[in-house]
């Protein structure tokens, strides 16, 4: 396997850099594997498409107004702070990526906003510096006066109050994500209730999308790629729903591939999916075999990457392939804010 496998052309004007003028009328390649078929549908028509029992797993989590611009207490250099993760315990302390001139040195402080500063502590794993925040209030609520949206580096523009809603899925419960699950953001209110009025069963897990998602692999090996670790959530009452749904033979249907790697992570050991908390760092490429997911609903993603794999792994990657040409020949949007497909 190398990664030049994963590569595929695209115009560069197929790359979605705002999201539909409403939300839900992206447009729906649906791929089915038994018979390597392709269909051009619309969103608002997936319900065709899914059948009574149906077991649909969405990621609840929420993205957090991840990016800080702000200036050098000593200095008054320009800075700019994207939040990667947080550290267990009772301060404020995360791993971020920093953007300025010169690497700001330990013990320094930034000036974030009214109210917020951060201290340098160190440096973290790989470019990452440890900062821990000093606030006066609620950190959340000063991250949502102060911070932007951190849209994907792709979108060749800035945030927009518009980004605020449309970056976030309907369902978008527990803040922490730096980057949208980006299957979900297709949904709207009025689906979700013609799905389950027609018996699909709905339910939740939480993985919260970290940098990884933005990491290129950089080796032509991509088995020498490292996962960036993401934590996740699987609720008591969502793994006792998924476990009889498999027990009486119906379909789990992953929303997005971060639904994908957390249920797999979970039940990556055999002994059945467990609930509760943990990090995955599962790298899924083709020859994985999957335990839990039966169908997946899936934004289209970019050449060479972790993403592109883990659909190639569920469908095949010559289907994958063809119908990555077969979008772009239609003039599908592609990326964050792009169009989406279902893998049955």
């Amino acid at each position: 396997m190398e990664l030049s496998d994963f590569d595929y052309p695209l115009p560069p004007e197929l790359i979605a850099q705002y999201p539909p003028p409403h939300r839900g009328e992206s447009r729906l390649l649906v791929v089915d594997r038994r018979d390597g078929s392709l269909a051009d549908d619309r969103f608002p028509a997936l319900g065709a498409y899914l059948r009574r029992g149906d077991l649909l797993v969405v990621n609840d989590t929420r993205v957090i107004p991840a990016r800080l611009l702000g200036t050098k207490e000593a200095s008054g250099g320009r800075v700019e702070v994207f939040l990667v993760s947080r550290e267990a315990g009772e301060e404020e302390v995360w791993s971020c990526l920093c953007r300025s001139s010169k690497r700001p040195r330990n013990g320094s402080m930034l000036l974030l906003g009214e109210d917020l500063k951060a201290e340098v502590l160190g440096a973290g794993e790989g470019s990452l510096l440890r900062l821990r925040f000093r606030f006066a209030g609620a950190f959340q609520e000063l991250l949502a006066k102060t911070g932007r949206i951190p849209l994907p580096p792709y979108i060749r523009r800035q945030d927009t109050p518009l980004d605020r809603e449309r970056y976030q899925t309907v369902f978008a419960r527990c803040a922490g994500a730096v980057a949208a699950p980006t299957a979900g953001l297709h949904f709207t209110p009025e689906l979700l209730d013609r799905l389950t009025g027609q018996g699909v069963e709905i339910c939740s897990l939480t993985l919260h999308v970290g940098i990884g998602t933005f990491l290129p692999v950089r080796s032509d090996n991509p088995l020498e790629h490292e996962m960036h670790g993401e934590h996740f959530s699987i609720p008591a009452p969502t793994a006792e729903r998924i476990r009889l749904a498999r027990a009486e033979g119906r379909r789990v249907i992953a929303v997005g591939t971060t639904v994908t790697r957390a249920l797999e992570t979970a039940a990556a050991d055999g002994a059945g999916l467990r609930e509760g908390e943990g990090v995955s760092r599962l790298f899924i490429y083709p020859g994985f075999r999957f335990r839990i997911v039966d169908a997946l609903i899936t934004n289209f993603h970019l050449p060479r990457s972790t993403l592109l794999m883990l659909v190639a792994a569920f469908a095949g990657r010559p289907l994958i392939l063809e119908a990555y040409r077969k979008a772009a020949a239609l003039r599908y949007r592609f990326y964050s804010y792009g169009d989406c497909m279902l893998i049955l």
